[in-house]
């Protein structure tokens, strides 16, 4: 296995500071958007289902690109690679603040391709840099994903009032995601292609393909990230169908992506201290459950401790997801493939959720329907995570063939 970068040996801090910057750009773009979807669907005049277009078309790349992202990675190098994920999100983000039509989606569509592609690489990277404390790293990780993410559901709609406009609010990201690219691209070493070492032999994704293990790991990152997208992009308005303003439910979107900070960082270390995973999954997935209830079919009375709840629940459950593809993978090239796996095939069920959600919005507001929904999407993933919380590794034998090993 390649030794990391020197510069990397000797300041690992440095890699981990890269890291959380790129990190905080791979929400705002998904999160931003909620809380101004009702006054963009004024604006433009759009139907409920083209505005749940809108949440869908991101996570639905965010699947489909993760696949290429490894392409792109054997091609160029993973830094590369990184790099043009970056470049990709700027771009997509002053597209998408646009208020012709096609501009709009085009932009959403690129960005969620660009976070595919950095998302994608990122926990491959963490594993070859940091191998001893890559579960830890990867909450530290999932917490500056989740400041991105409130950052971007609390700040948007002041920004847009500030600036004047939704588009400027909205554009506004780009600037962030500007700033790390340039950091990325002129602090990190830049091979020009991965070693043989740092990406698996092209047999390897087949194999996974046929292994329970990485369908379970898979299973539970698409039905926690389903729950993670439908909050992302309709939560807050359907706050507003409850009667609440479009700033404050812009805030409790934001208080409860803040809250993911506290089990994002938490949930790796609680889990270390059990024989496996399975427990701390499952109790993230019950406060998960409660915020849902308290939210959206208790009384409004309850919607702040609801969102603490619902925060401290998904913060945990996605750190734990990005944990599982890290502590089942016994080398780096494995970890990136089942990243490309699990992001990819788990996004593309992800999807689903905001897609049903705005089907449903289109022909009723019945919460208790909605209720219902979510809490099928919280039940399948602690489904999954019964079975891919369990002490097992993925590893390569020396046939070359992929087996699943106790550990």
């Amino acid at each position: 296995m390649p030794m990391p970068s020197t510069v990397l040996r000797r300041h690992p801090l440095f890699f981990i500071a890269l890291m959380i910057l790129v990190a905080l750009n791979l929400r705002p773009a998904l999160s931003s958007m909620a809380p101004l979807l009702m006054r963009i669907q004024q604006d433009l005049g759009l139907s409920a289902s083209a505005i749940g277009a809108l949440t869908t078309l991101p996570v639905v790349c965010l699947g489909a690109f993760a696949p290429v992202a490894l392409r792109l990675s054997r091609r160029l190098g993973a830094e590369r690679a990184l790099s043009l994920g970056l470049l990709l999100l700027t771009i997509a983000l002053v597209l998408r603040a646009n208020s012709y039509t096609p501009l709009l989606y085009l932009g959403t569509l690129l960005a969620g391709a660009a976070i595919g592609i950095a998302g994608t690489l990122l926990p491959g990277l963490v594993k070859r840099e940091l191998p001893q404390g890559a579960d830890v790293v990867t909450g530290v990780y999932t917490m500056a994903l989740c400041l991105g993410g409130a950052l971007g559901a609390g700040l948007t709609v002041p920004l847009a009032d500030l600036l004047g406009d939704w588009r400027f609010g909205l554009g506004s990201w780009a600037v962030l995601a500007l700033i790390a690219l340039l950091a990325w691209r002129s602090s990190m070493p830049h091979p020009p292609r991965s070693t043989p070492d740092d990406v698996p032999t092209q047999g390897a994704r087949p194999q996974l393909m046929r292994s329970l293990l990485a369908w379970q790991v898979t299973g539970y990152m698409g039905c926690q990230s389903s729950l993670a997208y439908i909050i992302f992009g309709w939560l807050p308005v359907l706050l507003q169908y409850r009667g609440l303003g479009e700033s404050e439910a812009g805030w409790l979107l934001a208080t409860s992506i803040t809250c993911q900070l506290a089990t994002a960082l938490g949930a790796p270390w609680l889990a270390r201290l059990g024989r496996d995973q399975r427990p701390t999954i499952l109790a993230l997935m019950t406060l998960t459950a409660s915020g849902i209830v308290l939210l959206l079919a208790a009384p409004l009375a309850w919607r702040w401790l609801g969102a603490v709840l619902l925060g401290l629940g998904q913060g945990g459950s996605f750190s734990m997801a990005l944990t599982l593809i890290v502590l089942r993978s016994n080398t780096h090239a494995l970890a990136s493939q089942l990243s490309s796996m699990a992001q990819g095939f788990g996004y593309l069920l992800a999807a689903t959720g905001p897609l049903l959600v705005g089907i449903l919005l289109e022909y009723s507001q019945n919460m208790t329907l909605l209720v219902a929904v979510l809490l099928t999407y919280v039940t399948l993933a602690a489904t999954f995570a019964l079975l891919a919380g369990r002490r097992r590794r993925l590893d390569i034998d020396d046939q070359g063939r992929l087996v699943t090993v106790r550990h």
